[in-house]
């Protein structure tokens, strides 16, 4: 009876597959996941707040929809024209992609203590609230915006020159087994 109770587990497994679509481990996952965003929702809507929550929310999306999804799109399609063009290969694309994405990042995370740098609202509340400086924001973020394009362009150059180097290898060995085949005929 070893291939019916294989066969019940099988049409078990199908049955789950057809109702959820995932294995287990993904069910609780995505099960706490949804209890976590809900108990951050309720701390979030509590206290009388909710308006500016809403306003900001429907804010955040068009501002993302309208004004910096095109931008952005129009970022990357000239980083594609400049990285794709003149016999480049595509891939370079990506070594300009992700440290542009994670400056671009920091930046909208930071951005009222970048651009307040001098002095404003958000610089002061978060002295008051902090205790630290609010000046050093601007000058933070070039520098990490820096090393992370310079240590994409390291991480490029080792990705060119690595292949470049096993094809010379390859050319040496070629070379040194045509010489013994040539010299045992």
């Amino acid at each position: 009876m070893p291939g019916r109770a294989a066969a019940v587990r099988g049409w078990r497994r199908l049955r789950r597959h057809r109702w959820y679509g995932e294995g287990p481990l993904h069910l609780v996952l995505m099960l706490g996941s949804f209890a976590l965003t809900g108990y951050a929702g309720v701390r979030l809507l509590a206290g009388g707040r909710w308006p500016l929550v809403v306003v900001w929310f429907v804010g955040a999306a068009l501002l993302h929809d309208l004004v910096l999804l095109p931008l952005y799109a129009l970022a990357d399609r000239a980083v594609v024209r400049c990285t794709a063009g003149a016999g480049r290969r595509r891939s370079w694309t990506a070594f300009v992609r992700v440290p542009a994405a994670l400056s671009g990042l920091l930046l909208l995370v930071w951005f009222p203590l970048i651009s307040y740098a001098a002095g404003g609202a958000p610089a002061a509340h978060y002295e008051l609230a902090t205790g630290l400086p609010a000046g050093v924001f601007l000058g933070r973020w070039l520098l990490i915006s820096a090393v992370l394009f310079a240590v994409s362009a390291l991480w490029l150059l080792c990705r060119t020159v690595q292949p470049r180097r096993a094809v010379g290898r390859l050319r040496h060995r070629r070379r040194a087994t045509k010489r013994r085949a040539a010299d045992g005929d």
